[in-house]
């Protein structure tokens, strides 16, 4: 197996290096956003949807001299958004999805420039470590991708398991894998400084506004009996995107996930305050591990599908939402009765039997955003710009739609 050098330049770390204009800019274009409020003469965009989809593509189009408003059945950011968490994990590696991979370094680039605009960084960057139990299909794709990408990644020694990472079960363990290019963003931070960015923009948000009815047609959005119009409209609604959107439906479907947040027993914290991102995936105890950062929780979730569930229900998580995560885990981590369950919460993921976004257009003048499958907030700065890039006539919709779905070279750079 072959390792990338230890001396390669990192393309993450050289995306997070930029003096170079606004991402998304054609050579040349000023800024519109530089001196103050959008100017808002390239036309009015409806956007219904206030999670990280939503917020980026207005984000973009501002940034493009776009009017924009913001229709959210909720409060501006919506507690209750797949959205809204402590904490997600970022990473190249993609396994099969490698055009996903390949798309990770604009991502990445995206999040730089907008860490620019809010003036503050909302990701800590930090090394994602796999444990594989039996062999897997992700592995071969995963480093033919991180080496192509130039990303670095080395195995551990299965004898060192013990020493770095005492919370892990080691039996069943056949390999190790640990990669560069990864780290935490915290979501619920950054929705308040985009929520505050826009609003400083001009955006017009409506909160406490469900839109009942889309026409993509016309470019209007029903609310309350009151139809608003613009130029454009994206339905960026998340897990109630196919009732606005009825031809969604066929393609993606609401599922209810559940993590827990917890407290390690006491001889563990130290080593869960100094732990990567962990990753196990084996054929039972599949599970994903954000470690507490910036003040933030000890998160364990699943990427098993439940593909039910109504997304206007409870997020208190159940006994039964959390039995399947709870028997991974233990197979995952030694002790695992011995950890103290702080939180166990609910979030809908809209979901596709590929684990593909699908980001196309809707009538004349309409888009629908459908940016999830469980890897929706990393890629979500730089889809919403993607949408922002085709309504300003930068790509085109079939171009937005293959590379969303990771099906295309479109490149986002600095």
């Amino acid at each position: 197996m072959t390792q990338t050098a230890s001396d390669r330049t990192n393309p993450v770390e050289a995306a997070f290096v930029d003096d170079s204009p606004l991402i998304g800019r054609r050579h040349g274009e000023r800024d519109a956003t530089r001196d103050g409020r959008a100017t808002g003469g390239r036309g009015k965009v409806l956007i219904v949807g206030g999670g990280i989809a939503g917020l980026s593509t207005a984000w973009g189009l501002v940034r493009r001299g776009f009017t924009v408003e913001l229709f959210e059945q909720g409060p501006v950011p919506n507690p209750v958004a797949s959205s809204f968490d402590e904490h997600r994990i970022t990473r190249h590696a993609y396994g099969e999805l490698e055009g996903y991979g390949e798309m990770m370094p604009g991502a990445f680039a995206v999040w730089a420039a907008m860490w620019g605009d809010l003036g503050v960084s909302h990701y800590e960057p930090m090394p994602v470590v796999y444990f594989l139990r039996g062999g897997s299909p992700w592995l071969e794709p995963t480093i033919r991708s991180l080496d192509r990408m130039k990303v670095g990644w080395r195995e551990v020694p299965l004898a060192a398991v013990p020493g770095r990472f005492p919370m892990v079960e080691t039996d069943g363990l056949t390999q190790a894998i640990e990669t560069d290019g990864g780290g935490l963003l915290f979501p619920s931070r950054i929705l308040m400084d985009l929520v505050v960015w826009l609003a400083g923009k001009g955006v017009v948000f409506h909160p406490m506004s469900k839109v009942t009815a889309v026409d993509p047609e016309a470019g209007t959005v029903t609310v309350g009996g009151t139809v608003h119009a613009g130029d454009r409209v994206v339905v960026a609604a998340g897990a109630w995107a196919t009732r606005l959107v009825a031809p969604l439906a066929a393609r993606a479907v609401p599922s209810r996930q559940a993590v827990v947040f917890l407290a390690p027993p006491a001889e563990l914290a130290s080593a869960w305050a100094a732990a990567p991102v962990l990753i196990d995936i084996g054929e039972e105890s599949g599970t994903y591990t954000l470690p507490p950062r910036r003040s933030t929780r000890l998160k364990v979730g699943d990427h098993r599908f439940t593909k039910r569930g109504d997304p206007d229900g409870d997020r208190a998580g159940t006994d039964a939402d959390v039995a399947q995560l709870f028997a991974a885990a233990r197979l995952a981590y030694r002790g695992f009765d011995r950890y103290t369950v702080l939180e166990r919460k609910a979030c809908f993921y809209t979901v596709t039997e590929d684990e593909r976004f699908v980001v196309e257009p809707i009538g004349a003048k309409g888009t629908v955003v459908s940016a999830c499958s469980g890897h929706g907030f990393k890629l979500g700065a730089a889809i919403g710009d993607g949408v922002a890039r085709a309504i300003a006539g930068e790509w085109s919709a079939a171009d937005l739609t293959r590379w969303a779905a990771g099906r295309a070279a479109q490149t986002v750079t600095a």
